[in-house]
């Protein structure tokens, strides 16, 4: 009996042990795993300044295009590096309506019409709230990117975006 009992211990531990060692494993971004799935670079987008075509700030993008891609966004995601975004693609301009369910990283929404003009921001969208997030005009494109990015780099309506694969 006494040998069980030891016996139920070890492997106890060693479960314990594994389950952390697992826990802190790195994956390609340098995020933990436990952050949610992995970053997949796909293309680069720019903000680009209304009036002077500066550029405001460039980012790496993941790209949902199409229906399972959109439905995922960035859910089960507790980490995004500052200069990484994901960029939403639909296949007409409409009014837009998102939501943060399943989403831990406080977000701002940028939305954009065919041409790539910036048409309304959401910022600091809370994280897990299943409130709708609408774009208030028409929209073919929205850019997720961390809380507060916008306001830090100073993007505003009529703004444009500009990416490539």
């Amino acid at each position: 009996m006494r040998h069980r009992q030891i016996l139920s211990s070890i492997i106890m531990i060693v479960s314990l042990s594994f389950a952390v060692s697992a826990g802190a494993q790195q994956s390609t971004n340098g995020s933990n795993l436990s952050d949610g799935p992995a970053f997949k670079d796909e293309g680069q987008l720019v903000f680009v300044k209304h009036g002077t075509n500066a550029t405001i700030k460039m980012i790496q993008i993941e790209i949902a295009d199409n229906d399972a891609k959109r439905d995922q966004g960035l859910m089960w995601r507790r980490y995004m590096p500052e200069d990484d975004g994901m960029l939403f693609i639909f296949d007409d301009q409409e009014p837009l309506i998102f939501w943060m369910k399943n989403t831990y990283i406080p977000l701002d929404m940028v939305f954009a019409d065919k041409s790539g003009i910036i048409v309304s921001i959401y910022p600091e969208a809370t994280p897990l709230s299943e409130a709708s997030i609408t774009s208030g005009k028409p929209a073919e494109y929205v850019v997720e990117v961390n809380g507060g990015f916008c306001a830090k780099y100073g993007i505003n309506v009529g703004d444009k975006i500009e990416y490539e694969k």
